[in-house]
């Protein structure tokens, strides 16, 4: 019931939102409405030194693995049709990893994004819209916004496998005047966009950021709250559900952030409940305007609040050149340690260091 009364508010919202347009002024210009059509691409490559643990060759010799890899490539199809109607298609081509499968190790296609978004400048505030189809969730997409070494590895809450950064679904984000922060909820199917949906039970996500300090002129305009939730149901009385309290902080010097969460899992009703939670902080110091910055970042996650025994740590700490004026691309290089350290988790895995260097190339 919670859940439909929130749902019904923020309809409500853009409803009003869509009525309250406003009369053009004398000189009005009007927008636009050439279709246009763009093509980008984003590339991660990386050569990967696995410290340990050690693997054994083909003749039992113990040897530290490595490899050079690509391990995503997007080709980013981007458009509007006129200034109310825009367009995302994005292709992930991504490495084959499951043992059973017969393409393991070949490099698959698949479908990331995938939608068709409604604009709303027209009548609400300026970056306010509605998305339909395979699209980013709110919380992956925002985060990484501000954290930028996707790169690296993807953020603690994809990570540690308690969110996806896209599914299947239609939301809507509403932009707060005066860049006081946003509103961005949404149904999902919930599966993420790798898996099909599997029953009648779907995702709402929603994510409020407040910007408390959004004039110029003062150190603490980069500061922003996030709330950020997920009610699901892996079937019916079986709760999937994720609260996380974000705050991030953005600086020409420095941009940093620090979030916690609490999670729900019932995979079925009849099995227990088992109940994680966690917190990441990371900062990125960056030198000036040379392009060097530093990325230092830690998580810890206790997979089962009943076995709190059980904790996964993961340290990660790099320097990284962000190629500069670059004419609206990003290039950037990165040399970081990676490690896991696991404690009592069932089932049992290896602690993992790697030593890496890393490529992102965008246009």
């Amino acid at each position: 019931m919670k859940t439909f009364l929130l749902a019904a508010a923020l309809t409500a919202m853009f409803a009003v939102a869509a009525r309250a347009q406003v009369t053009p002024a004398a000189g009005y210009t009007p927008p636009d409405d050439t279709p246009k059509f763009n093509v980008g691409a984003t590339i991660f490559a990386d050569y990967t030194w696995n410290q340990s643990p050690e693997i054994k060759d083909a003749d039992g010799n113990q040897v530290h693995n490595s490899s050079f890899n690509v391990t995503r490539a997007y080709i980013n199809i981007t458009g509007n049709l006129n200034h109310w109607v825009s367009y995302r298609i994005t292709p992930d081509i991504s490495r084959e990893t499951g043992t059973s499968s017969s393409l393991s190790g070949s490099q698959i296609f698949r479908l990331k994004y995938a939608y068709a978004q409604f604009g709303l400048d027209d009548w609400a505030t300026k970056g306010s819209w509605v998305r339909f189809g395979v699209q980013q969730t709110p919380y992956v997409d925002y985060t990484e916004s501000i954290y930028r070494y996707r790169f690296q590895g993807t953020v603690f809450g994809e990570r540690t496998g308690l969110l996806s950064s896209a599914d299947a679904g239609v939301s809507g984000r509403y932009n707060f005047a005066g860049n006081y922060g946003d509103l961005h909820a949404g149904f999902y199917n919930g599966e993420n966009y790798n898996k099909a949906e599997v029953n009648n039970e779907k995702a709402f996500d929603i994510r409020g950021t407040v910007r408390p300090f959004p004039l110029g002129g003062t150190f603490l305009k980069g500061l922003r709250l996030t709330g950020f939730i997920v009610d699901d149901h892996y079937v019916g009385s079986a709760k999937r559900q994720r609260t996380f309290g974000q705050i991030t902080y953005e600086h020409p010097l420095v941009n940093a952030g620090l979030e916690l969460v609490k999670a729900k899992d019932r995979t079925s009703a009849s099995k227990p409940q088992v109940d994680s939670k966690g917190w990441s902080f990371w900062i990125t110091p960056k030198f000036g305007n040379s392009g060097w910055e530093a990325l230092i970042r830690h998580d810890n996650f206790v997979p089962n609040e009943s076995v709190s025994a059980q904790k996964q740590k993961r340290d990660i700490d790099g320097i990284a050149y962000w190629l500069p004026n670059a004419g609206g691309k990003t290039v950037a290089v990165l040399l970081d340690r990676d490690s896991l350290q696991r404690t009592n988790v069932t089932p049992s895995a290896p602690n993992t260091t790697n030593y890496e260097i890393k490529l992102l190339v965008n246009f």
